[in-house]
């Protein structure tokens, strides 16, 4: 059995966890104060989410599983949803709620600073399992954040208060955007291990019927092949190499021209159909723009 539970609409969010509304647009949540779930059974219950959500899960001490590896991470985990996505869970029977949640539907970002730079915090696009692991100093300061919007939300509404919440929800995110960096580096080993699944995957597509079938080798398509979402897996790249994923792929794809001009003798165009090109004008040109002379003179000079 399953069910369908849709976030769109603070106040309405605040009475299901117990919590008084401060401002309509905007609610800092302590989850321990909500009433124990009771499903009636356990189930399958898929949350829409028609806000931005921001969720600092309690987790216990032990092993977590990201992505396809464990890891122990003890203080917490944030998971970010952005209007428009959704999240199933398989829940049991009943529960009592813990952590703490930031809340903020998109209306109030209208005019802010924070409205213009929203996009810019790519970690929206994550899949859950891609969350930020937060060490315990990192948990600290994101409870300092919540206290200090909570704070603001608690001040009479003013010609100020807009500015001042906006402002210290932009905060909590550069701080989620500095700790996600951190996640990167410290998980280097895994990340680079991410990286060669990735040149491996880039051989085989090369050597298959894919580019004639599918065209070009995409930054989305490779990123499914690894189980991450696009954005996670183009920061990663970006981290690892110093190249955003699409210009990496198109990197390797020139390399695989060259190897194909220089060891057989197909025509031009038929590399280029055979790489995924639709128009072989569009690969010359490419081509020598990354290399600096046409695929034919690259052959006559190898």
């Amino acid at each position: 059995m399953g069910k369908i539970v849709k976030i769109d609409n603070i106040n309405d969010y605040n009475i299901a966890n117990n919590q008084k509304t401060l401002h309509p647009l905007v609610s800092v949540i302590d989850f321990s104060k909500a009433q124990p779930r009771d499903w009636g059974e356990a189930m399958t219950v898929k949350f829409q989410y028609g806000m931005y959500c921001i969720f600092l899960k309690d987790v216990k001490c032990g092993d977590m599983r990201y992505g396809r590896h464990y890891y122990d991470y003890q203080a917490g985990t944030l998971v970010f949803f952005k209007p428009e996505q959704s999240a199933t869970y398989d829940v049991p029977r009943t529960y009592q709620p813990m952590g703490h949640g930031l809340i903020f539907h998109a209306d109030f970002l209208l005019g802010t600073s924070l409205g213009k730079n929203i996009h810019d915090y790519k970690f929206f696009e994550y899949q859950s399992n891609e969350a930020l692991h937060l060490s315990d100093d990192e948990r600290k300061m994101i409870m300092d954040c919540f206290t200090k919007i909570e704070f603001e939300l608690k001040q009479p509404i003013d010609k100020h208060s807009k500015k001042m919440i906006s402002a210290n929800i932009e905060l909590f995110l550069n701080y989620c955007q500095r700790f996600y960096d951190r996640q990167f580096i410290t998980r280097e080993n895994v990340n680079h291990g991410v990286l060669e699944r990735f040149e491996e995957k880039l051989k085989v597509y090369f050597n298959s019927e894919k580019p004639q079938t599918i065209g070009l080798p995409s930054v989305a398509y490779f990123a499914e092949e690894l189980h991450l979402s696009a954005n996670y897996f183009g920061d990663l790249i970006k981290k690892e190499t110093g190249q955003s994923a699409k210009d990496y792929i198109l990197n390797r794809t020139i390399e695989e021209a060259k190897n194909r001009i220089y060891e057989n003798d197909k025509t031009v165009n038929e590399i280029a159909y055979g790489l995924g090109f639709k128009y072989p004008q569009h690969f010359t040109r490419l081509f020598k723009q990354k290399v600096g002379v046409s695929p034919m003179e690259f052959r006559g000079l190898n």
